[in-house]
């Protein structure tokens, strides 16, 4: 394994389309960082659960916070932290094609697997929380208020590293059966993207909008 790819393992290899993998860290950086929101999967009282939520990429680590109350948040302690698995996936395309069966999307995803634990140092705390809020409007932390020492006492954050990872995606045109090619159905691809509308501002902002802010234009 070279710096610049993680290994591979049972954990991170799919076991259908395996083509479609990749263990490069430039991928996965790449499909982390353009995404919003992850979904957040652990055990609790020995029942499987999935939540979705906010997360942020600093360097090897993922960040994702809630509130100190939150189960994935009281399960992730000091020393011996929780097992989780995170992943991230972004919607590119539907796949239409002649056979039911052979439907499919496009899309981009990253599945991370490892041991999240609970984020206690004070400047470590800092940078997560800022990294946070810097995943929706890049630099948005350093235009607004931080946290205070209540706000910072009622939120959480565990930090997962980043070693057991692998992207995934599928790109292209329809997979029809041969046979199918001369049926009389439509078959193609519907773009999807997703859209930043005009900022709305709140009745109590003064102040012009900030140069950064996304607007009108399609995510990446």
């Amino acid at each position: 394994m070279s710096d610049a790819s993680y290994a591979r393992n049972a954990r991170t290899t799919p076991t259908r389309d395996r083509e479609r993998a990749a263990w490069d860290k430039e991928a996965v950086n790449a499909i982390l960082d353009a995404g919003l929101v992850c979904h957040l999967g652990f055990v609790a009282d020995g029942a499987p659960v999935v939540l979705p939520t906010i997360y942020a990429r600093v360097g090897e680590r993922l960040y994702i916070h809630g509130s100190t109350g939150s189960r994935p948040m009281r399960g992730a302690s000091v020393d011996q932290g929780m097992p989780v698995c995170v992943t991230v996936t972004h919607l590119d395309g539907l796949v239409l094609t002649k056979s039911a069966f052979n439907h499919s999307v496009n899309y981009r995803s990253v599945v991370a697997h490892g041991i999240a634990y609970q984020v206690t140092d004070p400047d470590e705390l800092t940078l997560a929380l800022d990294a946070l809020v810097d995943q929706t409007v890049p630099g948005r932390s350093r235009e607004v208020r931080p946290a205070n020492a209540k706000e910072r006492a009622a939120t959480r954050v565990i930090r997962l590293d980043l070693d057991e990872v692998s992207a995934k995606s599928r790109t292209g045109g329809t997979g029809e059966d041969e046979d199918d090619l001369d049926l009389p159905y439509w078959a193609g691809v519907v773009p999807v993207t997703t859209a930043y509308g005009t900022p709305e501002p709140a009745p109590h902002s003064t102040v012009p909008a900030p140069a950064n802010l996304p607007s009108s234009r399609a995510a990446v």
